[in-house]
């Protein structure tokens, strides 16, 4: 069974005749929930076009629903392999194995799945658990010691960055007596939810004075959180500190303004790795590690913030 062994049973001479032409690759998006999500999309597409790569795009708006649907719609039009960056960890066996006996190789972006690794072919992603735990580390740092009450923006429930960030972050502040999560509530991702959950988060902490610091599971909620706390006459960055994941723009104009204090970056080049891996894999067969780890690393207000958005603007964010 192809599904049991993944592509290794998959002929030689099948792979030539596949690498032979233009190849054809689906790529099942989540949506557009933030604005590294859109630069993931838009490096997607450029790689794809540099490649010569036909690439059919498919926007679950945050759906899971919607994503198996467009996979097994890829599945039906004979795709040579389809790219899928899971909007949720679970649920996925059935789609997954109907690729599999189709003998169309997976591979996963920047999340994982709960399924068996053999019915993909690789994954490309960060470290999201690290992600997390360098923030948390950061924080400990940050206050050296003094007493510390945060609340925090979880991810989409559900969602594998959700959970690796928030178990990161708790590893990086075990120990830390001083440090305290006092509250933490999904923001889904967005900028919107970041921004009404941390208006409750303020009610609810002593108009924000009860709270020391913020942790956003990704800049965008924090985004919109920073505008929560400004709206309710406090200074971000200041009386509130900072600190999320994914180092996109506007987190930098952030940090240049004193506004944030810290970013774990997340690169939004998945897609270079996994048409890497799909072209070595077409070309003879070779099989890639089943996780394919980006680089990521910390940003602060010390890393010249101001350029950093420079060098970022136009990448689709």
């Amino acid at each position: 069974m192809f599904r049991r062994t993944l592509m290794a049973s998959v002929a030689v001479t099948m792979l030539g005749a596949v690498s032979a032409h233009a190849q054809t690759i689906g790529f099942s998006q989540i949506g557009s929930e933030s604005g590294w999500r859109a630069a993931e999309t838009t490096v997607t597409l450029q790689e794809a076009e540099r490649r010569g790569i036909d690439l059919r795009f498919s926007d679950a708006q945050q759906r899971q629903e919607n994503q198996i649907a467009a996979m097994r719609s890829f599945i039906a039009q004979g795709v040579d392999a389809i790219l899928v960056a899971p909007v949720v960890a679970t649920g996925w066996d059935s789609v997954l194995e109907e690729a599999a006996e189709a003998e169309i190789p997976v591979v996963l972006l920047d999340r994982m799945v709960d399924s068996s690794p053999d019915l993909y072919l690789t994954a490309v992603g960060s470290d999201l658990v690290h992600e997390g735990r360098v923030a948390g580390e950061w924080l400990v740092e940050a206050v050296n010691g003094a007493d510390c009450r945060v609340v925090e923006l979880q991810g989409t429930t559900g969602s594998s960055p959700a959970i690796d960030r928030k178990n990161g972050f708790e590893q990086g502040i075990a120990g830390a007596d001083n440090i305290q999560i006092v509250r933490s509530q999904t923001g889904d991702f967005t900028r919107t939810r970041g921004k009404e959950v941390m208006e409750s988060f303020l009610q609810a902490e002593n108009g924000g004075a009860d709270i020391c610091a913020l942790y956003a599971h990704n800049d965008d909620m924090a985004v919109g959180a920073i505008q929560a706390i400004k709206e309710a006459g406090l200074k971000p960055g200041e009386d509130i500190l900072v600190v999320s994941i994914d180092a996109v723009p506007d987190i930098f104009l952030a940090l240049a303004a004193g506004e944030a204090n810290a970013t774990v970056e997340l690169t939004p080049n998945m897609a270079g790795p996994a048409f890497d891996a799909l072209e070595a894999y077409f070309a003879d067969g070779t099989l890639p590690e089943k996780f394919i780890q980006t680089e990521s690393r910390l940003y602060t207000q010390a890393d010249d913030p101001a350029a950093q958005y420079e060098g970022r603007k136009d990448l689709g964010y």
